[in-house]
């Protein structure tokens, strides 16, 4: 299926039509990538649509009407380059969420937030112990790095960090997690990294931690940025749009069948919607 055979109109009837919850979410997402966008814009960091979002450029010129998100990824030395920026940001709205600024919050890449807003209830129990509440827009990195490494970083520190859930003291739950990311990321990622740089494709992936080992990026792909139409805005994306998908995904411009669409969703509030309880 092409992108000019999917029926938008449709789709959008039956997910995210004018005044429903999820496209009311979807627009106030798009409001925090524009600031964010905005923030790299100023700061020359570099950075482009990913996943769902970019397929959602590519295939609807928006959001997937089902989609509960934004993904938006760069490269290592940026990430590192926008968290100094937003760490020093005097913006009471937002906040950037990470492992140094939420000790209850595990995940190795960050979520650019706002501070304040409705809670919409996601499959992960954990979002219930974080400082923040409001939409974000999760923020990647990529780096140099091969499957192995990548697979083996996230099966250890999910499988371990996964532990930290169940314990309902608060301050043992919190050291607990503090050593898991002392073990996992300050002393096995390290050697795991040395790994990764057996590497001969040139081949970029998530780091280390963060999982989705079998999504590889190349600098080929992506460079020179270009841009892309989403929601009538213009964004950056990669220079090769199709083969960065499609290294993905696959075949991208396929539409899901309803189950693995239920599977993508990340908050039970749509799944109960969309497939019922």
């Amino acid at each position: 299926m092409t992108p000019n055979l999917v029926d938008n109109q449709q789709l959008t009837e039956r997910f995210n039509p004018e005044g429903s919850k999820l496209r009311e979410n979807q627009k106030e997402l798009l409001e925090i990538l524009l600031v964010l966008a905005d923030i790299c814009r100023k700061n020359n960091i570099r950075w482009w649509l990913s996943s769902g979002t970019l397929l959602g450029a590519a295939r609807h010129k928006g959001f997937i009407p089902w989609d509960d998100d934004i993904d938006i990824v760069m490269f290592k030395r940026d990430y590192r380059r926008l968290s100094r920026v937003l760490r020093k940001m005097n913006d009471p709205r937002f906040v950037f969420q990470t492992m140094q600024s939420d000790i209850e919050y595990t995940n190795v890449f960050g979520k650019f937030r706002k501070q304040d807003g409705r809670v919409i209830p996601v499959t992960n129990r954990r979002w219930q112990n974080y400082k923040w509440g409001g939409p974000f827009i999760d923020v990647f990195a990529i780096e140099r790095n091969n499957f192995v490494a990548t697979k083996l970083a996230r099966f250890i520190y999910a499988n371990t960090e996964h532990l930290t859930i169940y314990i309902k003291n608060r301050r043992l739950r919190r050291c607990a997690i503090r050593l898991i990311e002392v073990l996992c990321l300050g002393v096995i990622n390290p050697i795991l990294k040395v790994v990764g740089l057996i590497n001969p494709k040139g081949e970029y992936r998530y780091t280390l931690g963060t999982g989705w080992a079998k999504h590889k990026f190349f600098k080929r792909d992506i460079l020179p940025l270009t841009t892309i139409s989403f929601e009538g805005h213009e964004f950056p994306a990669p220079k090769n749009t199709d083969a960065y998908l499609t290294n993905v995904y696959g075949n991208w411009r396929e539409l899901p069948s309803d189950e693995q669409i239920k599977r993508s969703l990340h908050s039970t509030e749509y799944i109960e919607e969309f497939f019922g309880k």
